[in-house]
């Protein structure tokens, strides 16, 4: 089969690393991608092509869609009220409207966010699974992952539309996760350390590379879900085309969350960093990643190890600047 997907998002962190993934998969050898992009652009190749375009516009996604047989859509807001409902409900909708009109379409995959179920957010007393219900914290990220899934099983339901979800929690890459312990300014992500501790204390922890071991109200060290993004990007691959995926939703993150004093001993252990307990306003949670070990023959390859040693390790070359897109 010659199939021809479309990616929206396809200049971001997922849609780039997907774009290689496809490129080195024999599965994909016949077939061509189509990279929606609106203000980034990618390098087109022999089968790889680009339309520059707005998913919130109804004539720009039906012209995307031409002739596409499959749609992996990437493409998301974080904390952008102007913009994100226009973006993950408006766009979601033209591209399922244009999918379901279509002649050649053959399946949808969405990529989900453990927002939808509060990730740490929220106390859970056993593992999340695919069937909890949504749960998503204040603010309109996580209200968007939970109208982009609901959308596209609504279609599952009207029109029998091939598709299918997967939910990922915190998506790591290059020095991300490194970053993402850090109390200086440089800190990706949340929670902010240097907000949690008095500024004295932060900078000193900065300049020594102190590792915070995130704990709930009762001293606990949480546990928090994390996948990195070459293990994401084979579980979109193995979605494509697998017929056990037809109206699923599957958890694609880690065998096991990473545990912050598990992280802070390893640290410890292997680059000589101390570490300081920060209490916070979270919880633990564990994502069961079961149903798609089962149905996609998926096995992620990235254990906390892993995702430290390649962290701590990364350099930046200096054409490849740190830079957030995003807002939250």
């Amino acid at each position: 089969m010659n199939r021809k997907i479309l990616v929206t998002g396809a200049s971001g962190k997922v849609g780039q690393n997907f774009i290689a993934h496809f490129k080195t998969n024999s599965k994909f050898k016949d077939d061509s991608i189509v990279a929606f992009c609106h203000n980034r652009l990618i390098k087109e190749e022999n089968n790889i092509s680009v339309f520059k375009g707005n998913i919130t516009d109804k004539n720009s996604v039906f012209e995307a869609m031409k002739d596409i047989t499959h749609v992996i859509h990437l493409a998301t807001c974080k904390e952008s009220p102007d913009i994100i409902i226009d973006v993950t409900v408006k766009g979601l909708f033209w591209l399922l409207e244009a999918a379901r009109e279509s002649s050649t379409f053959k399946q949808f995959i969405l990529l989900g966010g453990d927002a939808a179920i509060g990730h740490c957010v929220y106390p859970y007393d056993k593992p999340q699974t695919e069937t909890d219900p949504f749960r998503p914290y204040p603010g309109c990220y996580a209200l968007s992952k939970v109208l982009e899934e609901t959308l596209l099983t609504q279609y599952y339901t009207q029109y029998q539309l091939n598709g299918c979800c997967l939910r990922a929690p915190w998506i790591m890459e290059k020095d991300d996760f490194k970053k993402s312990l850090s109390f200086g300014d440089d800190c990706f992500g949340g929670p902010k350390w240097k907000t949690l501790v008095p500024d004295a204390q932060a900078k000193k922890y900065a300049e020594n590379n102190v590792t915070p071991i995130m704990s709930d109200q009762n001293g606990n060290a949480i546990k928090r879900n994390f996948v990195h993004v070459s293990d994401l990007s084979i579980a979109i691959g193995l979605a494509i085309d697998n017929q056990n995926t037809k109206h699923q939703l599957f958890h694609i993150c880690m065998n096991r969350p990473v545990d912050y004093q598990e992280l802070a001993d390893y640290i410890k252990k292997s680059k000589g960093y101390d570490a300081v307990q920060v209490k916070t306003e979270y919880h633990s949670t564990w994502m069961d990643n079961s149903k798609a070990k089962l149905f996609l023959g998926w096995e992620p390859k990235y254990d906390l190890e892993k995702l430290v040693d390649e962290s701590f390790f990364y350099q930046r070359e200096p054409n490849d600047p740190r830079i957030i897109y995003y807002k939250g």
